[in-house]
């Protein structure tokens, strides 16, 4: 009886679903194309896995306190076009140009924030207005063309940030353990921090939080600024890898990486959140968009299988919902 419980519950969690998927997927490309688990593909879904999955952990935190942030993609290539602008025109180092991209992408989070909470405009609408803003922004100061970051080559601070080093067969960017070290911290807070409390408290149930003292309006400021500063961070982290600032970078990033949440079992009305079943979602569209083209799948056809995982999931997550609530 305790194994049929423990089943039931492994059955009934939020990342299950997610799991089956990843595994099946995983089996289907490697049956077709066995070069899918080489050791250099494994490198090349690893590498352009790290730059999304940052924005999705913060992503989690914020749709669980119940909101989203549509202007991530444009402060992804935003923040890279700064740092780039102040340390080739050598107003300052690339260090120091990092920490002036941070800190404008907290600020265009705070103010995010602060429409949302003080206004009570609706963040799709706050956040759809601030990527534009910020994506024209980007295009005036480079005037649509990338910033040069080839100086970066040999830097201490560049190689920080994205060195590469190999374990055995296996090519692996420093960004990659960043990566880690964040879901560790995303899902440390979320899961047993009182942090954790208020940001599920603020998405179940906004007054009721805070009749019970949860200063809502500033968990979710915190998150918004936060979130802002994962695109950021992950749009350096590209931009140095690539050699590029494209003022371009990002565009579309937002739908995906709330795609990426949402089929990791995080419920998009808020109150509930996994980042596990997120780091299993990152995998599965990165695995997705690396192994249809390995099978001969146009690329084009990518968001289709998003369009129909996605449907599927929500599918599923809504049938072990209501086997939940029925107690089977």
């Amino acid at each position: 009886m305790q194994n049929r419980t423990f089943l039931q519950r492994f059955i009934g969690a939020s990342e299950f679903g997610p799991l089956v998927l990843l595994i099946a997927e995983l089996a289907v490309f490697t049956f077709v194309n066995p070069a899918f688990l080489s050791a250099l593909n494994i490198s090349n879904i690893l590498t352009f896995t790290v730059e999304l999955g940052l924005i999705a952990l913060a992503m989690t935190l914020l749709m669980t306190a119940g909101e989203f942030d549509l202007s991530v993609g444009s402060v992804f290539g935003f923040s890279a076009v700064i740092m780039w602008t102040l340390f080739n025109a050598g107003l300052m180092p690339m260090g120091a140009a990092f920490v002036v991209a941070l800190a404008i992408a907290l600020f265009i989070g705070w103010v995010n924030g602060l429409f949302v909470t003080r206004l009570n405009i609706p963040s799709f609408l706050v956040t759809l207005g601030m990527l534009l803003v910020v994506r024209g922004t980007a295009l005036y100061i480079t005037s649509g063309f990338p910033q040069r970051t080839w100086s970066a080559e040999g830097s201490v601070f560049a190689d920080i940030l994205v060195g590469e080093f190999s374990i055995g067969g296996f090519r692996v960017y420093m960004s990659v353990l960043w990566f880690v070290l964040f879901v560790i911290i995303t899902h440390y807070i979320l899961n047993q921090t009182k942090a954790g409390n208020w940001i599920q408290a603020s998405g179940g149930n906004a007054p009721a939080a805070r009749n019970r003292g949860v200063n809502v309006n500033r968990t979710k400021v915190l998150l918004f600024m936060f979130s802002a500063a994962m695109a950021a961070f992950a749009g350096i982290i590209s931009s140095i890898r690539t050699s590029a600032a494209n003022p371009n970078s990002g565009t579309g990033y937002e739908l995906e990486v709330i795609a990426m949440v949402v089929i990791g079992g995080t419920v998009l009305t808020g109150g509930r959140g996994t980042i596990i079943g997120t780091v299993l979602g990152i995998f599965i569209l990165r695995a997705m968009r690396n192994g249809i083209v390995l099978i001969g799948v146009p690329g084009l056809a990518y968001n289709i299988f998003i369009g129909a995982i996605i449907l599927g999931m929500m599918a599923l997550h809504s049938w072990l919902e209501r086997r939940h609530n029925a107690g089977t």
